[in-house]
């Protein structure tokens, strides 16, 4: 597979091959194989995931062991990403004490 992004520097990825649980980006250095770069996450779906069978990941910016994880070739999920943690800081500082 190639035209990948990633979901933290955004930059152009060459992935081949299926993405293991422990590869990072040669540009920034964070995982990949992550809810943010995997083409089944959607915020606005069940546990943020089409994939029924997925199960729930709590850090969706972290390495997981998703066997679903399938990479997204899309720029729309990491501007998804970044919609959720905008919102998510939003009401964090709204009910910050």
């Amino acid at each position: 597979m190639a035209c990948c992004y990633c979901y933290s520097c955004k930059k152009e990825l060459d992935i081949d091959a299926k993405v293991g649980r422990l590869e990072a980006c040669p540009f920034c250095g964070r995982d990949l194989h992550v809810c943010y770069n995997c083409l089944f996450y959607s915020p606005s779906a069940y546990n943020a995931c089409h994939e029924p069978q997925a199960e729930r990941v709590v850090d969706k910016d972290r390495s997981n062991f998703c066997d679903y994880f399938t990479f997204s070739n899309s720029a729309s999920v990491e501007q998804n990403g970044d919609k959720e943690r905008d919102a998510r800081g939003k009401l964090e500082s709204l009910f910050k004490k």
